[in-house]
């Protein structure tokens, strides 16, 4: 994984697809953006975190089985996240210069199912 070129216009992009899903908010937990539905966090944004050198999203998995075959199925856009990798989070490159926002998407849509109160999850 790699540093994006513009970090800023990533985020906002990013910020948009999240706060688009239902009773969503932004926060700032531990120095970076984070996003919650209903309280509970789905995705965070981390750019040179802990100086990393790395822009990418960390989103919830279903736990390791779901992590161990996204990192094996692609390591360029996969990788384990420091501290909360072992809670089931993994976390998505987005500094790929064509980045693929309709799959990182589809990440965010998974990981913010994965945190919604069960009257949501089904949206």
């Amino acid at each position: 994984m790699k540093l994006a070129r513009e970090p800023d216009a990533v985020l906002l992009r990013l910020r948009t697809s999240c706060l688009a899903l239902p009773e969503t908010d932004e926060i700032v937990s531990h120095g970076i953006p984070a996003f919650r539905v209903a309280g509970k966090m789905f995705a965070y944004f981390r750019h040179n975190h802990h100086g990393d050198e790395t822009t990418a999203v960390c989103v919830k998995t279903t736990g390791r089985d779901e992590q161990e075959m996204l990192m094996e199925a692609d390591p360029d856009l996969f990788t384990w996240p420091a501290y909360i990798g072992p809670s089931g989070w993994i976390a998505m490159s987005l500094a790929a210069d064509e980045l693929d926002w309709d799959h990182v998407e589809a990440r965010l849509l998974s990981s913010w199912r994965l945190a919604a109160p069960k009257r949501l999850a089904g949206i």
